[in-house]
């Protein structure tokens, strides 16, 4: 079975954005070794706009499907691009969206656990990886596989959690922890099932 990774960046207290979801302040930590790390082991997570200046034309490693709230994807709507991740599958989960603006991206507004269930058991040897936003990970963590937080060195103080969800524990095992000079912090954590 395939397994659902959310690769998520965040700050040290935790959110994905500030309350409106805005991340760009990570922005300024996407260089040196940080960079070539997520372009060497990440790189179907750069999307379509990066890619080229970036120089990434490497195969997908990891994944083949992208899930992600409209939150996310209106990011890329925003700049006009309508299939940020045209290399790999995309799926966003909107009720507000009714007709995709572009033939590779999937619009679900009903039964997303569902839908990521039927993903799950496709035959295929990369994985999916759920891009964010906060309410999508709260609907999905129980089908979480495996965490890869990356973390930079900034206290948002509120914003948007890496998790919509109520309380409930969940636990995970800590796998690879990687730190790079400017700061940042990778874990990879598994789900304990």
């Amino acid at each position: 079975m395939r397994k659902l990774t959310y690769y998520i960046a965040c700050s040290i207290d935790g959110f994905i954005g500030d309350p409106d979801g805005d991340a760009s302040s990570m922005f300024a930590f996407s260089t040196g070794t940080y960079m070539e790390f997520m372009v060497g082991e990440y790189p179907e997570t750069i999307p379509v706009q990066g890619r080229g200046p970036l120089g990434v034309d490497a195969d997908n490693k990891r994944f083949d499907t992208v899930i992600q709230g409209l939150n996310s994807y209106q990011l890329a709507l925003d700049i006009g691009v309508t299939s940020p991740y045209a290399h790999l599958r995309e799926i966003v989960a909107t009720r507000s969206l009714t007709e995709s603006p572009d033939p590779n991206v999937e619009l679900i507004a009903d039964d997303l656990v569902g839908r990521v269930r039927a993903l799950k058991a496709e035959d295929s040897p990369l994985g999916i990886w759920l891009c964010g936003g906060s309410q999508v990970a709260g609907a999905l963590v129980e089908e979480i596989d495996e965490l890869v937080i990356k973390t930079y060195p900034q206290v948002y103080g509120s914003g948007m959690p890496m998790f919509g969800a109520d309380f409930a524990p969940r636990d995970f095992e800590l796998g690879e922890v990687r730190t790079f000079d400017n700061g940042v912090l990778v874990r990879t954590y598994t789900r304990k099932r």
